[in-house]
């Protein structure tokens, strides 16, 4: 019926309001916990990038040292391979010849002493005696190289055991002025050089550093462990060269351990780079703390508008239920459950209006009970109601669309509109009406309707007061009639056909 969408209609406003607020919220919370997210993670990578610049100079200074010393050290190793070539070595005594190979040689706590081996391998010369020990260093892998190899340059050993100490060996090719192979030149630099060199520094209990060769062996590390030096990190499957490209980075698993760690790798060109790794627990630990901060006062904030949101959706939908019973009670007859007259109106008037725009018909029934006054004298108020109600029941039984309004006129009046109807079909519904209230008050005291039914097409500057007027004269033509029965206004002249 017209009356209920209508009454829908009514409700809908707050229903919409209601979810509106809840899904303005809820985009809301959504949109502010992506803000926080956001800024949360750009937290993080300013944690990532401070941390990585901070390795990167870590890294970088420690090369730049080690690449000093092996530079200073190699001048001392060029000098002496140079200077073998001088002819007045074979005259001079051993003194002399000490002076004269090594006065330019570099001292220090942690470099070994330049030795000098022939074409054999044979220790001939040691900077540290006068007289060397018997010594063949024909099998080692720098001796080999310089043999095998005029161009090899600078060769640094692996990590090895030398003269009693573990060392990383620095040696030189000495070639006669046609390019001929005359020995080595060599020098050792012990790990107690890195182990004083890494003790200068302030670095946490879990932080890493690698030195490593160009060829990825590892020569020294931090914390010290020799199951891991002289490793070559080519021969780890799980591992790849690209992880950690030259003055890159990496976050994750390293080589070496399963701790994730940020490594960042040196980016200078001397023959030992620097890996720096510090773990990202520890690099994200002030991040994380600030986070879990932020977290719970967003969670609160959180939870505390989803609660007032829920709050007030329920206060509106209380509120838009109570408007809507008090929209029933104005708008309702509350015998009879149908419409009363004023929610009549104001259907009728709209109804009107539409019809007149689409030129369509609109039909009016008006029902009137049957000697209701006398039945009412007779049987009592109680009674009369009984009637009235048994009638509007019927009336809505056989007024079924949603279009359609029935309502309680006046007293024992009733009126049903009924949109888009021709006069035939409005008869035949206030026929089955009629027929239903005789059919229901055979087992009653008698009780019966009549019909006075209107339809016409509204016209400009018509009103709906003369489809009601029109009706009004057929139910008179049906009480003037006998009453019981239906009759149907003739428009526009308004006679009547029974």
């Amino acid at each position: 019926m017209l009356s209920g969408w209508r009454e829908v209609m009514a409700r809908r406003p707050w229903r919409i309001s209601a979810k509106l607020l809840i899904i303005s919220s809820v985009v809301t919370v959504i949109g502010f916990s992506a803000i926080c997210v956001n800024v949360m993670l750009d937290m993080r990578r300013g944690e990532e990038a401070l941390a990585r610049q901070t390795l990167e100079n870590l890294a970088t200074t420690i090369e730049s040292d080690i690449s000093r010393n092996i530079e200073i050290y190699d001048l001392s190793l060029k000098a002496v391979a140079g200077n073998m070539l001088l002819p007045e070595l074979a005259t001079v005594s051993k003194p002399i010849r000490h002076l004269i190979l090594f006065d330019h040689a570099t001292t220090a706590r942690h470099f070994g002493a330049i030795q000098v081996y022939d074409a054999e391998g044979r220790l001939t010369i040691d900077a540290s005696t006068l007289d060397p020990a018997p010594e063949n260093r024909g099998d080692e892998d720098y001796f080999k190289i310089h043999r095998d190899n005029p161009g090899a340059g600078l060769f640094i050993s692996r990590p090895m055991l030398f003269r009693g100490a573990y060392s990383i060996v620095l040696s030189r090719r000495i070639s006669d002025t046609d390019g001929g192979f005359l020995g080595v030149v060599a020098g050792a630099i012990r790990f107690g050089y890195f182990h004083e060199l890494f003790e200068r520094l302030s670095l946490d209990p879990e932080d890493t550093i690698t030195v490593l060769k160009r060829d990825r062996t590892i020569m020294m590390r931090r914390p010290f462990d020799l199951d891991v030096i002289g490793r070559n990190l080519n021969d780890r499957q799980n591992w790849k060269a690209d992880n950690l490209r030259v003055g890159g980075s990496y976050a994750g698993q390293g080589p070496v351990d399963t701790t994730p760690r940020l490594y960042v790798r040196s980016n200078g060109d001397s023959p030992l780079f620097v890996v720096a790794g510090k773990p990202l627990s520890a690099v994200f630990e002030l991040w994380r703390k600030e986070a879990y901060r932020i977290g719970a006062v967003v969670l609160a904030l959180i939870v505390f508008m989803l609660a007032s949101t829920l709050v007030l959706a329920r206060e509106i939908g209380r509120r838009a239920e109570a408007e809507r019973k008090l929209e029933e009670l104005a708008t309702t007859d509350a015998l009879t459950g149908l419409k009363n007259r004023r929610r009549f109106d104001t259907v009728i008037d709209v109804e009107w209006r539409r019809a007149m725009r689409q030129k369509t018909p609109v039909a009016l029934l008006m029902i009137d009970a049957d000697h209701f006054k006398a039945y009412n004298d007779t049987f009592g108020h109680q009674a009369g109601d009984q009637v009235l109600v048994g009638i509007a029941i019927c009336i809505s039984d056989s007024v079924r669309r949603a279009g359609d309004c029935a309502a309680r006129y006046g007293g024992e009046e009733f009126a049903v509109l009924l949109p888009d109807t021709s006069a035939t079909e409005a008869f035949k519904i206030a026929e089955t009406i009629r027929l239903k209230v005789q059919g229901w008050s055979d087992d009653q005291a008698a009780s019966t309707v009549s019909c006075g039914i209107a339809s016409l097409v509204p016209a400009a500057g018509m009103d709906w007061t003369i489809l009601v007027a029109a009706a009004d004269k057929a139910l008179y033509a049906a009480k003037a009639g006998g009453r019981n029965q239906s009759v149907v206004a003739s428009l526009p002249k308004l006679s009547l056909v029974a």
